[in-house]
């Protein structure tokens, strides 16, 4: 996969240039190249816990990426439908809101 373009939190990220290092070299290069999972399901666990998290901000970047895993809105609603029961209605309302604006 290489590193995808990261375009969220650009600015802070060019401001700390370290924290961009490693976001591309140890998350990227690494964490989510590693073969006992699928890009698609680090997808689903990273969107999962962003929006349990309130993480909201990042989940635009992170939808995105998930697309091009194979996801798709349908299965982004179900998703998101489903961790309502697990992380409250707020977090998934505010989640879907974020797959309907990608």
């Amino acid at each position: 996969m290489g590193s995808p373009s990261i375009s969220y939190g650009k600015e802070i990220l060019e401001f700390a240039p370290k924290l961009k290092q490693v976001t591309e070299e140890v998350l990227f290069d690494d964490i989510w190249q590693r073969k006992e999972l699928l890009l698609r399901e680090r997808s689903i666990i990273t969107l999962t816990a962003l929006a349990s998290l309130g993480r909201l901000e990042q989940l635009p970047y992170h939808i995105d990426l998930s697309k091009t895993h194979g996801l798709n809105d349908d299965e982004l609603v179900e998703i998101f439908t489903h961790l309502a029961f697990y992380a409250g209605w707020p977090a998934a309302v505010s989640a879907i809101t974020r797959v309907q604006d990608c």
